[in-house]
């Protein structure tokens, strides 16, 4: 009797004293393009459980691409809803930004995505393994190199087919990155996309040591961000009590309303937000590859499969530059005389520091990783700006810049050894005259890299200057002339040597790759000369969704 009475007293008291919790409100329909990639991610998961080995390579080759398309189609659609300009807002409660730079970067890197998939599919370019096609993966990833069980698993056929839902997870942590509109859904998104490249940067089928050990390299510096990432989240929670984008700006600029008073003693130290501010701002430098955070970057763009390294290479790279453009932009333009002169330092030594190590690369995929980080700096000094312009001429490069990466990678792969894939420069010595197709096609992209007028990579610049000029960084746009004069100077000697070299006897071959490679390396080579020769639909829509929501 007396637990009834107790029980009574207790549900009455708490009808009387406390509120209802609020349900959490979650707009599905605007975070469909994530949840439909991480859904689809899921079903490969369970493909891989139950779908018979023969299978799998189709059921999840096809489920891939059905959901990046279908999540570029919810992108699209949202952007067609006016998302991205009128109806923009934040989702999720407060956790998700809906507007036009988000869907823009998701829209890209959904389409690079689909394009890097193609060469994560592609399996005619080694020869047949007892009878088996095979691709650039390894039989089994928990065989140790060179052992009794690897040498079995490639005799039975085995194939990693678990890269493609590894793949769509990194996607889906993509999508979420340059959306997050707090600092711990920023930082979840990181590791969402993080731990799954941290996998697919160790199945390279052959080299499998060096694959590993960048795999490793990429691992421990990865984690070494991360902490500092995660460090200054904690210390611009101290500082603004909360972790809100919109919050932190409002202490920023002294309009915050409702003090916490547990946190009113340390709410406004300058100091919290300064390290606290340097030191995401460092977590995110590194996923960009900006000097002096780049060290990871040529190691692991050589040891990862070159199929992942494009992937990496161009989708990583737009998540990251969004997450910095929403962090400096949104978070703490209040801060902009404190960040400004640091970036300055950061821009300069990341473009000439890129262009001159380059020149004294002897593989081609160390190239291009030292090129990638001199058009980390090149695109910095458009973030730098300030500006609406500064902000779609960086959406403009990434877009430009993305494709061309993936189908520059993708020709990497066709060159051929018997040790599989020939990377050092001097292998490509006459190229030009063994395959004048590949040849072409692979001298397109470096001058797109190296900004001639007539391809991307010259809108792209142009762009970049442009803006950071009208911001004020004049001295940036002179030094970025002088750098990209340096790195046109090794990218012209790549297409010297492959046009006007004789071809070694015993020089490597160029495989013919199937209609997936192919597809990806036209796609690359229509987006360059497009977005070259006609640019201002794209840089008009990148001015569209040049707005964040705050």
């Amino acid at each position: 009797m007396s637990a009834t009475v107790v029980h009574s007293l207790w549900t009455t008291t708490a009808a009387d004293g406390i509120t209802k919790i609020p349900a959490p409100t979650i707009e599905y329909a605007q975070l469909s393009p994530v949840l439909i990639v991480l859904g689809a991610a899921v079903l490969g998961i369970l493909a891989e459980a139950f779908v018979p080995r023969r299978g799998r390579y189709h059921t999840q080759l096809f489920l891939s691409i059905v959901a990046l398309a279908a999540a570029f189609a919810a992108v699209v659609g949202l952007a067609a809803g006016g998302y991205g300009t009128t109806k923009k807002h934040i989702a999720a409660m407060g956790a998700i930004a809906v507007d036009g730079p988000a869907l823009f970067l998701q829209g890209t890197i959904l389409l690079a995505s689909v394009v890097a998939v193609f060469t994560f599919a592609e399996r005619k370019l080694d020869p047949e393994a007892h009878g088996n096609r095979v691709d650039s993966f390894v039989a089994q990833a928990a065989a140790v190199p060179g052992s009794d069980t690897e040498k079995a698993a490639v005799k039975a056929g085995f194939t990693t087919t678990e890269v493609f839902p590894l793949a769509l997870f990194a996607v889906g942590g993509m999508l979420v990155f340059p959306a997050a509109n707090d600092l711990l859904t920023l930082f979840i998104a990181l590791e969402v996309f993080s731990l799954p490249l941290y996998l697919l940067c160790a199945l390279a089928r052959r080299k499998r040591l060096m694959s590993q050990e960048a795999a490793v390299k990429y691992f421990l510096l990865g984690a070494f961000s991360s902490a500092f990432l995660l460090f200054g989240i904690a210390l611009l929670y101290g500082y603004a009590g909360s972790v809100s984008y919109a919050r932190i700006a409002d202490v920023v600029n002294g309009t915050v309303q409702n003090v916490n008073p547990a946190l009113a003693d340390t709410m406004g130290n300058d100091a919290l937000l300064l390290i606290g501010g340097a030191m995401v701002l460092m977590g995110l430098l590194f996923k960009v590859g900006a000097v002096p955070f780049h060290m990871w970057t040529p190691d692991v763009y050589q040891g990862a499969p070159t199929p992942v390294t494009g992937f990496m290479a161009a989708a990583t790279k737009v998540a990251a530059f969004g997450a910095l453009l929403r962090l400096l932009y949104v978070v703490l333009p209040g801060l902009r005389w404190d960040w400004r002169p640091v970036m300055w330092g950061v821009v300069i030594v990341t473009m000439l520091g890129g262009a001159i190590v380059a020149i004294t690369q002897t593989d081609i995929k160390r190239l291009l990783a030292y090129s990638s980080i001199a058009h980390a700096g090149f695109i910095l000094a458009g973030v730098i700006a300030g500006t609406s312009d500064g902000i779609s001429s960086v959406l403009f490069y990434l877009a430009a810049y993305s494709f061309v990466t993936i189908g520059a990678f993708a020709v990497v792969t066709l060159v051929r050894d018997a040790g599989g894939e020939a990377t050092h420069l001097s292998k490509w010595a006459g190229l030009g005259r063994r395959s004048p197709l590949v040849a072409a096609v692979f001298a397109v992209f470096l001058l797109a890299f190296a900004g001639i007028p007539l391809t991307s990579g010259f809108s792209g610049k142009f762009a970049v200057f442009k803006a950071a000029a009208e911001g004020g960084a004049g001295v940036l746009v002179v030094i970025g002339v002088i750098a990209s004069a340096i790195a046109a100077f090794f990218y012209i000697r790549v297409i010297v040597l492959m046009f006007f070299s004789e071809p070694k006897p015993e020089g490597p071959t160029v495989a013919v790759p199937s209609a997936l490679t192919t597809a990806a390396i036209a796609v690359g080579v229509v987006v360059t000369l497009v977005l070259g020769v006609a640019p201002q639909y794209f840089l008009d829509l990148a001015g569209q969704a040049g707005g964040f929501v705050r």
